[in-house]
């Protein structure tokens, strides 16, 4: 039986908070039965969502608080004036060992800031990365950086590519996770200087690594599922990420208006179900919803401010299975190995 785990729930982040956050435990907690949670929000609000949802209740500790962290706070506004609010206490939960991951659909940018203020950073780690699950035709990969900073040097992309393979070690248990690092083009003389220079010492030192360096790639291939990670800086990562959301939902308003359009496109859609439904499911965001803050003393995970309970649930999931398979010692070990190789990527792959 897998280890007990406690998480940490922001239960008022998101667009719809406590009615979302405490269903969303309890479809987890139907998966994971070995979990418990600490949810930090409104009291009477947990309390009613709770009602619900009875088999929860023995599983989980409500603290209340009356304060929140606004979607349009500021992150510089959130340091300030966010401690004591639920995604604070949330963070500090972890920080202080009472439980392993924290989940928050909160604000991303106050929950960066107050994460990197509470968890601090991995030695070695200049940088942390939200990493987003991105499904292919093989399975799901994994991309970072997809918004948690903008721009990035050479020694910033190793490091994407180094916590991105420990992530995939962990979710996908692969020894040699594959990486390939997004780029313009596949020709070695594409690229800012920062990605020549990354591509250059990953091509050098990946035999000494816990991956698979595979080369550039571009953004077409990330759906082929050519390899397990992507790298790339936070601005076009997250570009990415959205126009690659935008495109499935406008592909999904094609298909609806098309198999409507007359009795027999209806016939042809009845006649498909299934197919549609698979489909659906493949597509569907909330069943990669989550994405974890790499890069810090602690699991913090980011789920999608508009998500449902499924995809809510989806985000609890991954907090549990970076937890057990205990991902952030996986980074600490890995950067830790080669920090001294690791400055040759600051300094121009010299050395």
């Amino acid at each position: 039986m897998a280890e007990p785990k406690t998480l940490a729930l922001d239960a008022m982040g998101g667009d719809h908070g406590p009615e979302v956050v405490i269903p969303g435990a309890a479809l987890s907690l139907t998966r994971n039965p070995s979990l418990r949670f600490v949810a930090f929000g409104d009291e009477s609000r947990m309390r009613a969502a709770l009602a619900e949802h009875p088999r929860l209740a023995d599983r989980i500790r409500l603290v209340g608080t009356t304060l929140a962290i606004g979607m349009h706070d500021k992150p510089s506004q959130a340091l300030r004036r966010g401690k004591g609010s639920s995604m604070w206490l949330a963070l500090e939960a972890v920080k202080s060992g009472e439980a392993q991951a924290a989940i928050s659909a909160g604000n991303t940018g106050a929950l960066m800031a107050i994460s990197r203020l509470i968890l601090r950073q991995i030695p070695g780690i200049e940088r942390p990365a939200i990493a987003a699950q991105w499904p292919t035709v093989r399975r799901a990969c994994i991309v970072l950086d997809v918004g948690s900073n903008i721009g990035a040097n050479a020694r910033q992309l190793v490091e994407y590519a180094l916590m991105g393979a420990a992530m995939a070690r962990a979710q996908f248990g692969i020894d040699r996770p594959t990486v390939g690092l997004l780029n313009v083009g596949v020709e070695e003389i594409k690229g800012n200087e920062d990605v020549k220079e990354a591509n250059a010492w990953l091509k050098r030192e990946s035999a000494d690594l816990p991956l698979t360096y595979s080369g550039f790639i571009e953004g077409d291939q990330i759906g082929q599922g050519i390899v397990d990670v992507v790298v790339v800086e936070g601005f076009a990562g997250n570009i990415a990420l959205k126009t690659a959301e935008g495109t499935a939902r406008q592909i999904s308003t094609y298909l609806k208006g098309a198999m409507t359009q007359s009795l027999l496109t209806k016939a042809g859609a009845l006649i498909a179900k299934s197919g549609f439904k698979t489909l659906k499911s493949l597509t569907d965001p909330r069943n990669l919803n989550g994405a974890p803050f790499l890069g810090l003393n602690g699991i913090a995970i980011k789920s999608h401010g508009g998500t449902d309970a499924v995809g809510f649930a989806r985000a609890i999931d991954l907090g549990y299975e970076l937890a057990e398979k205990r991902v952030i010692d996986r980074i600490a070990g890995d950067i830790a190995s080669i920090a001294g190789r690791l400055d040759t990527a600051a300094a121009g792959g010299s050395g």
